[in-house]
């Protein structure tokens, strides 16, 4: 019922404190209330909560005055609505009683909101309030939560849900939903069946569904039971088929208005809009964690393998070979250092895609970098017949991480070997040039047309005249140069003058400023290869589950001098330490009973104070990997397959450490 239902207005007379002395009889009509209940009351108590204290104040002034007054404000009507009124208020001079005032309430436009809102909020404004509460959610369970609650509140209800349809539409699930202090929850999963046929058969068509729709052979008759005497239930249809539903449930009889009906439908076409992109994101991201999960698992698998392929090419390099049988061990031996680069670029692309590679950035010199990274593809060149000549002067300070900026040379370098005709000339250059360090790596090769320039550092990206020189590639080595030198603060650029003209690739960096390294601070000299008899007669422990990798790198250590012996698992691993008393442990991180990890930290327990060096030699690599083995005791992480000059270097560098420290 509504004021101008009613007949436009309502009169009552009250004191000078807002005490009621004469309610209007038409007011029950009205607020659902009974005149003689605002007997004792102030009219104030029926005024929304938002409005009431400037009602009171406007009231004062007018009292403190004695004049007439006007002045509007919401009352709310026995459905729950709120009207905005105009009240108008006048002494009564002859009054009976002195102080007595009457007041009219004059019918104005009716408001969505209810006896719950603030302030004088519209259906759009509600809609703005959801979707700015939910904007950056991105749970579909907390979407749904917040919004129940949000529409709820606005419309003054007892409860409030979001339902989802599934997809024979037989079944709704409620995951969350809203309601009134001790009021129970509906969530849970329902037939859609409790509505009966012609309601149901009214939300398959997107039709909204209000209380005087169920009747007693549906689901009026539940509701009933439950103590709700109203309801609205916005089904909404995507495709033909009924997807979602939102329920308003109200504990008192309600007559629902179109601005409310119109509310609900657009409140759920926008909650499941926004649920199914936070699930379609949330799928993707999945997705994405299973796929680098899968890459780190077959890296790892793939390791495996080739560490006993390249110990036992080492090992045969050591015995006279007949030249053509040498040159089969030589493609071997290339082909397993390409497969493993490749998984290294492929699993290098991933983590700096998801954020995870962390610079550790120390003072280098970019020469001595150079110099590493042609060491790492003399091979490469030599079988190429390319002429190599390196310009860079002595000195040139960087900050930088030293593997990632020699990974960045190498990639640049491996590029040109693989993209120059044989016997082609590659040039490094190096510069200092307005405070930065520029390295151009140059070569005469097939060269590019310059609308390839941006392309060729995307991802995946071959060139169509370049992919018969590829050897196999997957086109990730410039992504990953470009992505380290963002990584470092740095840029990458090509230049070509076109197809068969070569390309130079030039990287900038900063140069360090010499007010921030300490004059005394030594500049990490490269590192040299030790001689293999150079760490020789150590006792040493191989722990390798993998029998082809444990016997070829047993093979190769005892080549070197060493003592070996070895365990096939971590029980047997314990076992052996306990006999041997090693001083170097290699242990795989993957053993069948206990793993590597908790070999070495019983190992430490154990052996503690002695000159024990455990280094994890394991197929994973990832950051995590290297974070748990330090944190497991280790003193250092080889990644399968280790070069035989790594590996022995290794051994050199990691006994000394343990021999300092100790």
């Amino acid at each position: 019922m509504t004021v101008k239902a009613i007949g436009g207005s309502l009169v009552w007379y009250a004191s000078a404190d807002g005490a009621v002395t004469r309610p209007d009889p038409r007011w029950r009509e009205f607020t659902g209330q009974e005149p003689d209940g605002l007997a004792d009351g102030h009219w104030f108590d029926a005024v929304h909560a938002g409005d009431r204290a400037e009602a009171k104040r406007l009231w004062g002034d007018a009292v403190a005055s004695g004049k007439p007054a006007a002045f509007s404000c919401r009352l709310a009507g026995r459905d729950g609505t709120l009207h905005q009124v105009l009240l108008q208020a006048a002494p009564l001079a002859d009054a009976a009683v002195p102080g007595q005032w009457m007041v009219f309430a004059s019918a104005m436009e009716p408001l969505l909101r209810p006896d719950h809102a603030t302030g004088g909020e519209t259906r759009l404004e509600i809609l703005d309030q959801i979707g700015q509460a939910t904007r950056h959610v991105q749970e579909a369970d907390s979407i749904m939560a917040i919004t129940a609650r949000l529409l709820g509140e606005a419309m003054g209800a007892t409860r409030c849900a979001y339902a989802d349809v599934d997809s024979d539409s037989d079944r709704f699930t409620i995951r969350s939903d809203w309601a009134r202090e001790g009021v129970a929850s509906s969530a849970g999963v329902y037939s859609l069946d409790l509505f009966g046929p012609q309601a149901t058969s009214n939300l398959r068509q997107g039709r909204h569904l209000v209380d005087a729709e169920l009747g007693d052979e549906g689901g009026g008759r539940m509701f009933n039971a439950i103590g709700i005497q109203a309801i609205i239930c916005a089904g909404l249809v995507k495709d033909g088929r009924l997807v979602a539903m939102m329920a308003v449930h109200q504990a008192a009889p309600r007559r629902w208005t179109k601005d409310e009906l119109l509310l609900v439908s657009e409140v759920v076409d926008r909650c499941w809009a926004h649920i199914e992109r936070a699930r379609d994101a949330a799928m993707l991201k999945e997705q994405d964690v299973r796929k680098d999960e899968f890459i780190a698992t077959l890296a790892h698998e793939l390791r495996n393998p080739l560490a006993p392929i390249k110990y036992a090419v080492a090992i045969a390099a050591r015995h006279p070979l007949p030249e053509v049988i040498a040159g089969k061990f030589a493609v071997i031996d290339r082909q397993v250092s390409l497969m493993a680069r490749l998984i290294d670029d492929l699993l290098d692309v991933s983590r700096i895609n998801r954020g995870l590679i962390e610079l550790r950035r120390e003072d280098a010199r970019l020469d001595e970098l150079v110099a590493r990274a042609v060491e790492g593809t003399q091979a490469l060149l030599d079988s190429q017949r390319h002429r190599l000549t390196v310009a860079v002067p002595a000195g040139i300070p960087v900050h930088v991480d030293p593997a990632r900026l020699v990974q960045v040379i190498g990639n640049l370098l491996t590029n040109a070997a693989k993209y120059t005709p044989p016997g082609g000339h590659i040039e490094v250059t190096g510069r200092i040039e307005d405070g930065r360090a520029v390295l151009a790596v140059r070569d005469d090769g097939l060269g590019m047309a310059s609308a390839d320039h941006a392309r060729v550092f995307s991802m995946f990206t071959q060139l169509p005249h370049t992919r018969r020189h590829a050897q196999g590639g997957l086109g990730l080595g410039l992504a990953l140069v470009r992505k380290l030198m963002e990584l470092h603060g740095g840029t990458v650029r090509v230049d070509s003058p076109g197809l068969g003209e070569g390309s130079t690739f030039t990287v900038e960096l900063p140069v360090r400023e010499p007010s921030a390294v300490r004059a005394d601070a030594p500049i990490p000299e490269p590192v040299a290869t030790v001689p293999a008899d150079a760490a020789g007669g150590r006792r040493i422990l191989v722990v390798e589950d993998n029998d082809d990798g444990r016997q070829t790198l047993i093979e190769l250590l005892r080549g070197m001098g060493h003592q070996v012996e070895d365990a096939r698992d971590g029980h047997e691993a314990l076992a052996m330490a306990a006999r041997l008393e090693p001083e170097l442990v290699l242990l795989d991180l993957g053993l069948p009973g206990i793993d590597g990890y908790e070999v070495a930290g019983r190992l430490r327990e154990r052996h503690a104070g002695a000159e024990l060096a455990i280094v994890a030699l394991t197929g994973w690599g990832a950051a995590h990997d290297r974070m748990r083995t330090r944190a497991a005791g280790f003193d250092e992480h080889l990644v399968k397959p280790v070069e035989p000059t790594v590996l022995t270097r290794t051994v050199h560098e990691v006994l000394a450490r343990v021999r300092r420290r100790s």
